[in-house]
């Protein structure tokens, strides 16, 4: 029985993931298409990170009070509807408001399949949450691959989006099919959904573990809504080269969730994301540097493989070293949101002043202080992520934040 529903959240991470997927693949054509300029776009995408901020306190009591399954449904309903509406924004203006609804959307009905996951997981008695956000990643890669085709055969980004909005709407449906209509039936959503703060102000050495993971997301995020863009106006790519890079962005950092757990048990924490922070740090110098697509494309996928640990690690670490595991997590939460609002905004203000190439400087600097943090999180990992789901269930509480 939960076996067939850790495969319902996997298939739900996926489509999450696709939706990302689909409008990240296609950001040049709609950039283009509104005459945007860097600095411009990055403000539409502040506009997401905003909305899953501002929307987060609710999703805990929308779980709490419909269940993992309604809720999921309706939000990611939500998410697709105002994906599909995205190519047809006329303006900044309008783009800004889509962006918006979509981060508030896609944020809260990523806490709702979070939780179906930690769920699933404590009863199989195993971990499958690096699993499930390796499905996430995977959704993102099918989705930027069909987004390089579309743009290949140039394909109009509405149609394309409308297509993808049908087909993911009847996975959706389908994958949800075995939630659990209510999280607080098993005592995994507490109903006092206030008893629990959302923001914690961090310190001491939560401080400092919130620090590698907001090095870790600034890349990630960074990587994600940008290399379309920067392969199409950095390296003058066509529309298909920037969707494909985007596509390897994610297949390595799917490849690189997905085998995390069994990476970290051989090697440990602290060598896993030294070697995680020092490979992400050479693939953003080779984007900077590099005067063609090849160059820049294995410079992603790099990237990719960097970023794909670090923030389990980060969440799992901090839910050993706070003074609760909650409050452990709540603090690497704050400073998490922190840098997926900065990621947007700061990639497209120092491209307008500069240029994309001097803005990714920052995701290899970035990169190299993770390794520098490998230490930090190894010694406050937990010794063991394989069969015991109280560690992992903090972590998945916290993977809530990410996407």
């Amino acid at each position: 029985m939960w076996e067939k529903e850790r495969r319902s959240v996997a298939t739900v991470f996926a489509t999450h993931g696709a939706v990302s997927g689909t409008f990240a693949s296609r950001l040049p054509w709609i950039s283009d298409h509104l005459h945007l300029s860097a600095g411009k776009l990055g403000i539409a995408l502040l506009m997401s990170s905003i909305g899953a901020i501002t929307t987060m306190p609710f999703a805990g009591r929308a779980v709490a009070r419909y269940g993992t399954r309604l809720t999921a449904r309706v939000l990611i309903a939500a998410f697709l509807v105002v994906d599909v509406l995205t190519p047809w924004m006329p303006s900044l203006l309008a783009l800004m408001g889509c962006t918006l609804l979509a981060g508030a959307a896609g944020g809260t009905s990523d806490m709702a399949m979070n939780a179906q996951g930690i769920l699933v997981e404590k009863r199989l008695g195993r971990s499958i949450m690096s699993g499930l956000h390796g499905s996430w990643s995977t959704g993102v890669l099918i989705a930027a691959l069909f987004g390089s085709l579309a743009a290949r055969e140039h394909l109009d980004a509405r149609v394309h989006f409308a297509i993808a909005g049908a087909i993911l709407s009847v996975v959706m449906v389908w994958g949800t099919q075995g939630f659990h209509t209510s999280a607080t039936d098993v005592g995994l959503v507490e109903d006092d959904s206030e008893s629990v703060p959302l923001f914690v102000i961090p310190r001491g050495v939560i401080l400092l573990i919130g620090l590698v993971g907001f090095c870790g997301i600034y890349a990630e995020v960074a990587a994600q809504d940008w290399s379309s863009v920067y392969m199409h106006r950095a390296l003058h790519g066509g529309e298909a080269e920037a969707a494909f890079t985007t596509g390897m962005f994610a297949f390595t950092m799917a490849a690189g969730r997905l085998s995390g757990d069994a990476v970290v048990g051989r090697l440990g924490a602290t060598t896993t994301v030294r070697a995680c922070g020092v490979l992400g740090a050479l693939g953003g110098v080779l984007v900077v540097v590099a005067q063609g697509p090849v160059p820049a494309v294995i410079g992603f996928m790099l990237i990719g493989v960097g970023v794909s640990v670090v923030v389990p690690l980060a969440f799992a670490a901090a839910g050993h070293a706070g003074p609760s595991p909650t409050m452990g997590v709540a603090g690497v939460a704050t400073i998490a949101y922190g840098a997926g609002m900065a990621a947007p905004g700061m990639i497209g203000g120092i491209a307008d002043l500069t240029s994309l190439r001097v803005a990714f400087c920052a995701v290899a600097v970035l990169a190299g202080m993770v390794a520098l943090g490998g230490g930090l999180l190894g010694r406050n990992a937990p010794t063991a992520v394989h069969g015991v789901p109280g560690p992992r269930a903090v972590e998945a509480e916290a993977l809530a934040t990410e996407g």
